[in-house]
């Protein structure tokens, strides 16, 4: 139909509702319980690590194994779930898919089991009978790869296949989490520190398996522009340090990391390099040396993640007593040892892998009672 010029003409509005109340009603119910579980939730501890008093430097673990779930990862899943129902992306029957060394995916079971998705964790074939228990335990399955690079792209093909949605933690981490407050672990830090004699430490040390963790502390550090300085700590068989060194987005490692947790084969998109102020390429042997250290210096078993940033924090210290500074240093205690105890703990599997802890374990000891770092 033609219309003559300068005549009005009519336009239909196109209209396309695509309202479900039933979904919606689930959707409200799926939120506030996973708000509700924040909500009942109390913060996690700040624990002191015994130094010698005449340092005049204190040196604190954010204690995140005691989350429902066990570990810092719990507060990643929250983040994810409620990033993805908020964003319309989880559906009422549809399954839940994550690529995980463990721990982010025990968090996840558990937070789909409380909402009522099923869940599938994609995770290598090494991962510990403990974690693979605890995802089961939650209601989970777990999807074994024999190449821990391989982990993305069978998390995807499994959505696409399912009609599920992959969660995809090593894309959303750093911008699922509100980094500016709202009850995130660096907000935790510092009003933990409020009354300590140097509240705002001078370093805090993180470990990084997506990055998320490492981008939310530094952000809020200088969005609240704070003096802190952020380190991270990675370990053997990781791209993140290298990367990270040679401002190399591309970074790759050709074989998973013995560290569960942290270290990737390829550079995520949740690692912010710019956010940061130091790396620190730990080896696995001294991990474990220190998280042993760790036992013999509070009672308490961790992981092999907490290890990475221990040494690392140790090391920070050491410098400060030659420096003749005193301040506050702060690490994270990521999860409990207890997941690892034919891992970090056994020394069968320490000879298997051929690490030799002694000497750092050596180095350790020497350090704390001297305040001499080895060269």
């Amino acid at each position: 139909m033609s219309t003559t010029p300068g005549t009005a003409h009519a336009q239909t509005t196109v209209d396309v509702d695509r309202s479900d109340p039933a979904y919606r009603a689930w959707l409200k119910e799926a939120v506030r319980k996973v708000q509700a579980d924040a909500n009942r939730s109390a913060d996690t501890h700040l624990l002191r690590f015994p130094l010698p008093e005449k340092w005049g430097i204190d040196l604190y673990l954010k204690d995140e194994s005691t989350h429902p779930t066990g570990s810092l990862k719990h507060r990643l899943a929250r983040s994810l779930f409620l990033y993805a129902l908020c964003n319309g992306r989880l559906r009422p029957g549809k399954p839940v898919i994550e690529a995980s060394s463990g721990s982010t995916a025990v968090s996840e079971a558990y937070f789909a089991k409380l909402v009522g998705l099923p869940f599938i964790a994609v995770m290598p074939r090494t991962t510990s009978p403990e974690k693979c228990r605890l995802i089961e335990f939650h209601g989970g399955q777990c999807h074994f790869v024999d190449d821990p690079r391989r982990m993305y792209e069978e998390s995807a093909a499994l959505a696409e296949r399912t009609g599920g949605h992959y969660m995809d933690q090593f894309t959303y981490a750093e911008r699922a989490t509100d980094w500016r407050g709202n009850n995130n672990i660096a907000e935790s830090i510092y009003q933990q520190l409020r009354m300590e004699r140097y509240p705002e430490p001078a370093w805090i040390v993180a470990t990084a398996g997506t990055g998320g963790t490492s981008a939310t502390i530094a952000r809020y550090v200088h969005y609240t522009q704070q003096d802190t300085r952020v380190c991270v700590a990675d370990p053997e068989n990781s791209c993140f340090f290298d990367g990270w060194v040679h401002h190399d987005p591309g970074a790759t490692s050709d074989c998973g990391s013995r560290i569960e947790g942290i270290g990737r084969p390829r550079m995520e998109p949740s690692f912010v390099p710019g956010a940061i102020d130091r790396m620190m390429k730990v080896p696995d042997a001294a991990s474990v040396a220190a998280v042993r250290a760790l036992e013999t210096a509070i009672g308490r078993k961790a992981g092999g993640s907490t290890g990475t940033g221990l040494w690392s924090a140790l090391k920070i210290v050491a410098e400060m007593v030659e420096q003749e500074r005193t301040g506050s240093v702060v690490t994270l205690l990521c999860d409990p040892g207890e997941r690892y105890l034919d891992k970090y703990y056994s020394d069968a599997w320490l000879a298997e892998q051929g690490l030799d802890i002694t000497p750092y374990a050596a180095a350790i000891e020497r350090f704390l009672a001297t305040g001499a770092w080895p060269a």
